[in-house]
């Protein structure tokens, strides 16, 4: 059955988001949450605690160390309502290929934002396109699992940025310009989608845009 909400999640502020130095040395799957991402991921379990109250939790999980270290936060407030966590290499960031050094990797950003976020490919890494065919294969497993009797009424993807909102626009349908207006969420915010009565998901959550008019009518 169809769960009541799907809570998506992106991880808690990693070494890399305050210190691009790490990308030099450190590969990105291993990059690990400052104290303050710790913090924001005890706090964003408290908060889905209380969206969920007492409702069972099926999760699923990207398998870089800071989406793991995020959801072993997330889970000292709802472990009780966890029926299973399940890792899924399909939910990992946006892959960049290897180590680079700074200038190189801010330079094939704005290359990037120059010609598409969806379809530039980053050199022996991914494009946009590329994680959002992984997000199709994704959801064929994720609707295969609302299908079993005992799938609980709260899904949880814990994941990254980019990955998230490649999520929303295969979910709702986006156009390229549509996932190209939106902003990615800040480091755990949490983004939930709820059931209707028609059986279709709603998106609640207030996303942030580059034109508010192009996504009114789905960023409620």
């Amino acid at each position: 059955m169809k769960p009541k909400r799907i809570i998506l999640i992106r991880h808690g502020e990693s070494q890399g988001n305050v210190d691009k130095q790490h990308y030099e040395e450190v590969p990105d799957y291993a990059l690990n949450l400052t104290e303050r991402g710790v913090q924001q991921a005890q706090e964003a379990g408290r908060t889905i605690k209380e969206v969920i109250g007492n409702e069972k939790l099926s999760v699923y999980v990207s398998p870089f160390f800071r989406t793991r270290q995020t959801f072993a936060e997330i889970r000292k407030s709802v472990d009780k309502n966890v029926i299973r966590a399940i890792e899924d290499p399909r939910i990992r960031e946006q892959e960049w290929g290897h180590l680079r050094p700074i200038d190189e990797n801010e330079e094939i950003k704005r290359e990037r934002d120059e010609y598409s976020t969806f379809y530039f490919r980053i050199p022996d890494g991914e494009s946009g396109a590329d994680v959002y065919d992984r997000m199709s294969t994704f959801m064929e497993t994720l609707h295969r699992d609302f299908r079993k009797r005992d799938f609980p009424r709260n899904c949880l993807i814990v994941t990254h940025g980019m990955t998230l909102r490649l999520f929303l626009m295969k979910w709702f349908h986006w156009t390229v310009e549509e996932f190209e207006n939106v902003h990615n969420p800040k480091n755990c915010q949490i983004v939930i989608m709820e059931k209707k009565s028609n059986d279709k998901y709603e998106l609640t959550t207030k996303l942030k845009m580059r034109d508010p008019n192009i996504l009114s009518e789905i960023a409620l």
